[in-house]
């Protein structure tokens, strides 16, 4: 059977006794290390960050060598963990080379790895639901859930990716054809919402300006790039996210940039990628009726007294509780014993329209934002271009950016992205040799990339691992394009 999408530890682990480090990996159902079966019994545990050693195992020792053989460990032992991953503080370990070890102590790392870029993928704050779940206690979504805080605000304006006019906004338009009870619309920002962009941008100021002076203080145009979807929400999720980050405080006005829904690459487009519409609709069509779905969909709906021609399904249903519990608003009371399935069923009908041909709808969901961040470290590298002066990107998207993400990296804990949820990549390079790293986290946890050799990966391993789903703009068209019309899904 499949591997759980949680961590756990193993505590009777033969590696424990050479290693002093907690061996942790996605376990397998049967409750079995997946290396040592025979050996090690599973058991769930909180991995506390701090429990980690540092310090590189003996290789030298005999029994080590014989041990790392049985398992094919020897050259790199994260490197045989292909289906394990764990979380390490940036200031426990710096990267790690084949011809070089890391440093435990911070302040020689820090000195012999400088910090070069940081790329930040996040999805947008709180939210008004999508979409009222009908014959169902309708919450009062009322005006003053989003009213700004005045610490979000700031000065900026929204251009289109050349810094021309703001696009036309299609899908915004859609949003506003709807008015949920209490007189908002659908689908906005509100004040719990912002906060959070507030405080994630507080947390990034405490990594990058605090700890390490790596950003400026102040906002200055040249040195941070902001992109986002052109929704209201991921806009003005950008704005408070620049507000944290900065403290209000700026040198020039914030440009945050948008482009035509026709041409977004910050979401699986189903609009403007043709094929991808193609792949994906008969799987949206039939995922509410596999028989596991559709048997816990219909119980729900029963409890809840929605019919079954409302077309609700799972998604729709944790979208409006999650929005609810979120803000304090009711909720009908027989969702609470119903939660968990709730949360479950829909990552299950996610990770279904995934699957089969699951490589190449993962490069016509997320091939040609991938290429953009490898662009971004490319020009970092050369120097040779504006794009060398860029210290910060700041792409502002959503859970269905970031679920395909983190699929393809190989990262995905099987848990629906919450509002604010963060991937960052890091760039690093070594001072003496030129080697360059890349550290990828998630809300701020640390990641162990599968075919990385480290959770600071080589450059070059990282563009192995997202080879296989790149595309550069040019094949992203051609293979959009690369279908006749198709049904709606």
């Amino acid at each position: 059977m499949g591997p759980l999408r949680h961590r756990h530890s193993c505590v009777n682990c033969p590696l424990l006794a050479y290693t002093s480090r907690r061996h942790v990996h996605l376990c397998h159902r049967a409750g079995r290390c997946p290396e040592f079966p025979s050996e090690c019994q599973v058991n769930p545990v909180v991995l506390d960050r701090r429990q980690l050693t540092v310090s590189p195992p003996d290789y030298t020792n005999s029994a080590m060598r014989n041990l790392l053989t049985k398992a094919g460990l020897i050259g790199s032992v994260s490197v045989a963990f292909g289906s394990m991953w764990w979380s390490q503080q940036k200031t426990e370990s710096g990267p790690v080379t084949s011809n070089a070890t890391p440093d435990s102590a911070h302040a020689s790392s820090a000195s012999l790895y400088e910090l070069k870029l940081v790329q930040v993928l996040f999805r947008h704050g709180a939210r008004t639901p999508l979409r009222s779940i009908p014959e169902v206690m309708e919450a009062q979504w009322v005006p003053t859930l989003l009213e700004a805080p005045p610490h979000t605000h700031i000065n900026y304006v929204v251009t289109d990716l050349e810094g021309g006019p703001q696009p036309p906004a299609p899908l915004e338009d859609n949003y506003r054809r709807n008015i949920l009870s209490g007189g908002t619309f659908p689908g906005q920002l509100t004040k719990v919402g912002m906060q959070q962009l507030y405080e994630l941008g507080e947390r990034l100021r405490k990594t990058y300006i605090e700890e390490t002076p790596f950003l400026s203080p102040t906002f200055i145009p040249t040195e941070v790039y902001v992109r986002s979807t052109n929704i209201v929400r991921t806009i003005e999720s950008a704005r408070c996210l620049i507000a944290g980050l900065f403290q209000q405080k700026q040198k020039d006005i914030v440009s945050i940039l948008t482009t035509e829904a026709e041409s977004e690459i910050l979401y699986p487009n189903y609009h403007g990628c043709k094929l991808l519409k193609v792949l994906l609709s008969p799987r949206w069509a039939e995922v509410s009726t596999l028989p596991g779905i559709a048997a816990d969909l219909q119980s729900i709906l029963s409890a809840l007294g929605i019919e079954a021609h409302q077309h609700v399904d799972f998604i729709l249903i944790r979208d409006d509780m999650v929005a609810r519990e979120t803000h304090g608003l009711p909720s009908p009371p027989v969702l609470s014993s119903w939660r968990n399935t709730v949360e479950e069923r829909a990552v299950d009908m996610i990770c279904h329209l995934y699957e089969p041909s699951r490589r190449e709808k993962l490069q016509l969901s997320v091939g040609a934002l991938f290429h953009v961040l490898l662009d971004n470290i490319e020009k970092k590298l050369e120097g040779s271009s504006a794009e060398a002066n860029r210290k910060l990107f700041l792409y502002s998207a959503h859970d269905t950016t970031l679920i395909p993400c983190l699929m393809a990296l190989e990262i995905f804990d099987m848990k629906w992205p919450p509002y604010a949820a963060d991937v960052t990549l890091e760039l690093h390079q070594n001072r003496k040799t030129g080697d360059t790293f890349v550290k990828v986290s998630y809300m701020g946890q640390d990641q162990l990339i599968p075919g990385c050799s480290g959770v600071y990966c080589p450059l070059q391993e990282f563009k192995q691992v997202v080879s296989t789903y790149t595309l550069t703009s040019e094949l992203y068209h051609s293979r959009c394009t690369s279908t006749g019309e198709q049904a709606e899904p």
